[in-house]
């Protein structure tokens, strides 16, 4: 059920070569990289389906503290159910963090997510990697 956990940083070249020497020793890799623009979010894991972490400045753009710039992701398989549970999470009186949508390019790769805080402020994803 989880996809990914990001941890926050203020210095993203530290932050990647850190986590890139340090998971190649299970054999974990760098697998997608967004623009510095959008926060420099850098995925690593084994492959593609296997649960991953990701390193990113923090959304809101603080300063990276114990919490922010920390999230529990949940892989879905289809971008219908990314859109289901980002609403049922509004209704049930979550914040919105980052309404459904692409992030990234569209492909075959394509990351489609949402984002939300549930009651107690704790920073979850829903996501589906891959097109339509």
């Amino acid at each position: 059920m989880i996809g990914y956990v990001t941890m926050g940083t203020d210095d993203l070249t530290r932050a990647r070569d850190y986590y890139a020497a340090l998971l190649a020793t299970i054999g974990a890799s760098e697998l997608m990289r967004m623009s510095d623009a959008d926060n420099g979010f850098t995925l690593y894991a084994t492959s593609w389906g296997q649960p991953g972490i990701a390193v990113t400045r923090p959304y809101d753009g603080q300063p990276t503290h114990r919490g922010n710039g920390h999230m529990a992701a949940i892989v879905v398989d289809e971008r219908v159910k990314v859109d289901a549970l980002h609403a049922k999470a509004i209704e049930l009186g979550s914040a919105c963090e980052g309404p459904p949508g692409v992030r990234g390019e569209e492909g075959e790769q394509a990351f489609y997510g949402a984002y939300f805080r549930d009651l107690d402020g704790n920073k979850l994803c829903v996501f589906r990697i891959g097109p339509v």
